[in-house]
């Protein structure tokens, strides 16, 4: 096993159960593996990011993921690092910094993404619907959200998908 292998499964193996730890004790633990990489690893910094944001500390999430994404982050990270930007962003009250992050992810054409990241699509127009809904466009909201669950459903695919691209259309109370 390489080293970065060896980093990697350390790294998941912290993520398995974050919530074993206290805040802060889990953010030391994280710059601790981090602190084994150069200072400008955008894997390192993308992971200090995460454990900011999954312990309450936004702003520094924001922080990190943007150094990450500026240091050339690539992949399932650079993917997962724009919608927690965005997610972020939002809860900080930049609805609309956030719906420009993930506009701009949506309409990456699925053939320059791998398969880890085009699993992420859903995540996408999860947390654009949140954000869309933040900046008052509730109907653009509520299309989004409907048109990434019907795909998902058993049944009445057609119909929900059909429903959701009508929201766009119709007018308010129909």
């Amino acid at each position: 096993m390489t080293n970065d292998q060896e980093w990697e499964r350390r790294v998941a193996a912290l993520w398995e159960d974050p919530d074993a730890y206290e805040p802060a004790d889990f953010r030391a633990r994280v710059a601790e593996l981090a602190a084994e990489r150069p200072a400008d690893d955008a894997a390192a910094l993308f992971e200090q990011g995460a454990a900011h944001d999954s312990t309450g500390e936004p702003e520094e999430a924001v922080r990190l993921y943007q150094r990450a994404l500026d240091q050339g982050l690539t992949g399932l990270r650079r993917r997962r690092a724009v919608i927690q930007l965005a997610s972020s962003l939002r809860n900080l009250g930049r609805p609309d910094r956030s719906v420009e992050l993930l506009t701009a992810e949506r309409d990456i054409p699925a053939d320059r993404l791998d398969a880890d990241e085009t699993a992420l699509a859903a995540a996408v127009d999860a947390f654009l619907a949140l954000a869309l809904a933040d900046t008052g466009r509730d109907r653009e909201a509520a299309s989004l959200a409907l048109g990434a669950l019907a795909p998902l459903l058993p049944r009445y695919n057609r119909s929900l998908a059909h429903y959701a691209r009508a929201l766009l259309t119709a007018p308010d109370g129909s």
